[in-house]
């Protein structure tokens, strides 16, 4: 299992939802089933509807679609990238130049 502190984005710019800010997400790697409607090349893309779509599957705190959708574009490109992470095999993680 990967270290929770690779998977967590703290947020430029917090969310704020009923007198609470949220100002990181933590994120862990989706099931096959929790990409289910999801084109993984959108995703590995990081558009933002697929994005949208999949990070409040994967969030901690859940989030709802339209709080990604209000993300600071800084935000959801850093949290597209932990994603992008989750869908490396273990090899190809090993092998990438970040890693």
């Amino acid at each position: 299992m990967p270290d929770n502190a690779n998977n967590t984005v703290q947020l430029d710019q917090p969310i704020k939802r009923d007198g609470q800010v949220i100002d990181a997400l933590t994120f862990r790697k989706p099931a096959a089933g929790e990409l289910r409607g999801l084109s993984l090349v959108s995703v590995l893309n990081m558009d933002v509807d697929a994005l949208a779509a999949l990070l409040p599957r994967i969030s901690t705190p859940t989030i709802h679609k339209p709080e990604v959708l209000a993300m600071d574009p800084a935000d959801i490109l850093a949290a597209g990238i932990v994603v992008a992470g989750f869908l490396q095999q273990r090899g190809a993680q090993a092998d990438s130049p970040s890693a």
